[in-house]
Formats: C-alpha cells, structure tokens, sequence
C-alpha cells in the first residue's frame, strides 16, 4: 500500500524541478496527482506519463485557481491535499531592486500562496493536508535576494496563521525550507538542452561544498521526500511548522 492511498493532491509549478518529483513520488505512494503550472507542454507530458491530470495554473491569478481546483473536483471528485511549490527568484541588491519587479516576486510567492490556501482549504476535506514551500531564506538572511526572502518570510506567517484557522477541521499546514536545491531556479544551466546534467551538477556540488555542512547541493527528490512526509499520515500530529532542508547550511559556519 501507497502511503497516499485514496488522496487526490494538488501540486503548483509541478512541470518541473522539485514539483515534477513531488508529483512523480505522491503518485508512485498512490495519489492521484494534478500537475499545475504555467509550462504546459511540460506539465501535460509528465501527466501524460505519470497517470496524473494536467491543469494550467497562474497562481497569481485567482480565476485560474479557482479553475484548477474545479478541474481536481471534477476528475476525482474530492481535494484532500495541496502542495504550495510554484515559486521564482529574481537576484538584485535591495536598492537596485525595480518596485515592478519586486511586485512580480510578491505576485507569485506570497499572493499565490495564499491565493492556493484561500481557494483550496473550503473544499478540502477534512483531515486534509497543505505544504507551502518557503525557503531557508525564511529564516535566514541572504544577500542579494530580498524580494525572494521577504515573501518567503511571509510564507511563514501564512503558513502558521492557516495551521491555526483550519486545526478544528484536522487540517494540518506546515511549509518546507529548502536550501540551495539543483533545479533551474539555482541551477540555470538545467535549461540549456546542450549542456551534461551530470557535469553542471558537480560544479553546483562545487560551489557549495564549503558552504554546506554535507558539502553538496540538495537534490529534488529530497524535497519530495519531505513533502510526502508532511502530506502522509507519518506527520498526523504536526502543523504550523517550518521544517529546515538544508544540508546543515543554517547549523552555523565551520571555521575548520
């Protein structure tokens, strides 16, 4: 048995990245998956292969959330679980950072965070689950990223707020803290089709080998793993918190 035997979830920028292997491992434990994201053809080939439902979904847009969660109903007839993934990542010193830019960040972080608590909590059901991905940047400083810390700080406090409000309904929500993970989003290099995966792997491994206590870079299926456990019964007395994946990253500086 699966351990998300009879569970229909809903996993945001699951085209990709760490959504795609959230997506490929809740439906290897049993659940019946829908893959939303803004990059279709991706989105409905991983669904295609995966026996999951494709919908396209701006998270920053509520129609179209209200949209995606019509469509989970409608295939499978219930909602019982929802992955907050969907995030981007714009590098500038806060003084540098344009407003429009960093109103983009705040539009797909934070309000589609929301927006995805907002629309999917009425109709899930109850002992349901929600996963909103924050960032070790949620607590902790990082230069050169303040618009992407500041909504994931603020995922934090949605994150805890939601816990609250949804408790008495066995709702549990509680948000992941990924560090440095190889994805496009660190890893721009995962676009390029010319490039060795493998290769840009390594020197991504390189790069944070001393900042790192394990000395790599967190892979996506790490982060999936943990997503399953805070989406499984394995976490039925756990809400409102943030869970650190990191690498040991935030455990301080090693001066040895």
């Amino acid at each position: 048995m699966g351990k998300l035997d009879g569970r229909v979830v809903l996993v945001t920028g699951g085209a990709r990245g760490q959504g795609e292997q959230e997506a490929r491992l809740f439906r290897a434990e049993g659940a019946e998956v829908v893959v939303a994201d803004v990059l279709d053809d991706q989105g409905a080939a991983l669904a295609e292969e995966i026996g999951a439902l494709y919908v396209h979904l701006d998270v920053g847009r509520e129609d179209d959330w209200h949209s995606a969660v019509r469509a989970a109903q409608d295939a499978y007839g219930r909602l019982d679980g929802l992955v907050n993934n969907a995030g981007i990542l714009r590098f500038n010193a806060l003084v540098d950072t344009p407003l429009d830019e960093f109103m983009q960040v705040v539009q797909v972080n934070q309000v589609g965070c929301f927006l995805g608590v907002k629309t999917a909590a009425p109709v899930l059901a109850d002992g349901g689950t929600i996963v909103n991905t924050a960032s070790y940047t949620a607590v902790a400083g990082m230069a050169a990223v303040g618009s992407y810390a500041a909504t994931k700080h603020a995922i934090l406090g949605l994150t805890r707020v939601a816990a609250l409000e949804l408790a008495p309904r066995g709702i549990r929500v509680n948000a992941m803290c990924p560090g440095a993970v190889d994805t496009a989003m660190s890893n721009p290099s995962l676009l390029d089709p010319d490039a060795d995966p493998e290769e840009t792997s390594k020197a991504l491994d390189g790069l944070y080998r001393k900042l790192v206590p394990l000395g790599r870079v967190g892979r996506p299926e790490e982060v999936a793993r943990l997503a399953l456990f805070l989406t499984s019964d394995d976490s039925s007395y756990i809400t409102g918190q943030p869970f650190v994946i990191d690498g040991g990253w935030l455990a301080g500086v090693s001066i040895i």
